[in-house]
């Protein structure tokens, strides 16, 4: 490597896009474009594309979350705003209830839905990377189906703890490793039907598949797991659900 490409390097690092490596400085805008392409049609792929299972991973999410009436609960990359409805309906009018994502066109779309259910909520947009809450806020923090696509995950991991109060909650749903036997179908599954019904449905093969990569580059249960704990959990566990498909990780702050 010459002396001016360990400069460049230096200026701007590369990290992943999908099976890409692009420079840091212009991954946020790739998945920007991504989610604006599919902000639309985003819940009734969620419902094709799982066959409806994600409902039911989501409601194990919010028990596994363990509010109650009053909590105060952060949703982070919460798109269309579905667990911030269901905290809404158990927070009630005492608790708080904010649902945060940096991107623009989901929250839209999630805010529609907020004002269509009458759910109380707050709604921000921002970078979980640097959240504008105060320490030891919230009751716990959760990001459902966003992690992988965050630039720096340690980093948002850290300002999730950050913002939870001691014995509070740090909820991670996300997919991850399969099963070895699913593997083969799964494959299948992820790299040639997700595109071609992105592309029928909503237009867009590209950002469906680069949604089947970014979950094949998002880290496994025990490395997750780890990085949890690095920011300052404690008893972080996790749940594989339909056969490792996706996982829920939850940790506590000391």
């Amino acid at each position: 490597m010459t002396e001016e490409n360990k400069k460049q390097d230096k200026k701007d690092p590369q990290t992943h896009f999908g099976f890409k490596e692009v420079p840091e400085s212009e991954k946020e805008e790739d998945v920007r474009h991504v989610f604006d392409s599919v902000a639309r049609r985003y819940d009734l792929m969620n419902d094709l594309l799982s066959l409806g299972l994600h409902r039911l991973w989501k409601r194990i999410c919010v028990r596994e979350v363990g509010l109650t009436r009053g909590s105060r609960v952060l949703d982070i990359a919460s798109g269309t705003c579905d667990l911030a409805i269901r905290f809404g309906t158990i927070a009630g009018e005492q608790g708080e209830v904010w649902a945060t994502d940096i991107n623009r066109s989901m929250l839209s779309e999630g805010l529609k839905r907020l004002h269509a259910t009458g759910t109380k909520a707050h709604v921000a947009q921002c970078d979980c990377e640097a959240l504008p809450f105060d320490d030891n806020y919230f009751d716990a923090a959760v990001v459902s189906f966003g992690l992988r696509n965050m630039t720096h995950k340690e980093r948002a991991l850290r300002e999730m703890t950050r913002v939870v109060r001691s014995g509070g909650r740090v909820v991670v749903l996300e997919f991850s490793r399969c099963q070895r036997w699913l593997k083969p179908l799964y494959d299948f599954y992820s790299f040639v039907f997700m595109p071609w019904l992105g592309s029928k449905v909503a237009g867009d093969a590209d950002s469906y598949r680069y949604l089947a990569e970014s979950i094949r580059m998002h880290p496994d249960q025990p490395t997750l797991a780890g990085m949890m704990r690095e920011a300052g959990l404690d008893q972080v566990r996790w749940k594989n659900l339909t056969f490792g498909i996706c996982a829920l990780h939850i940790g506590t702050k000391a």
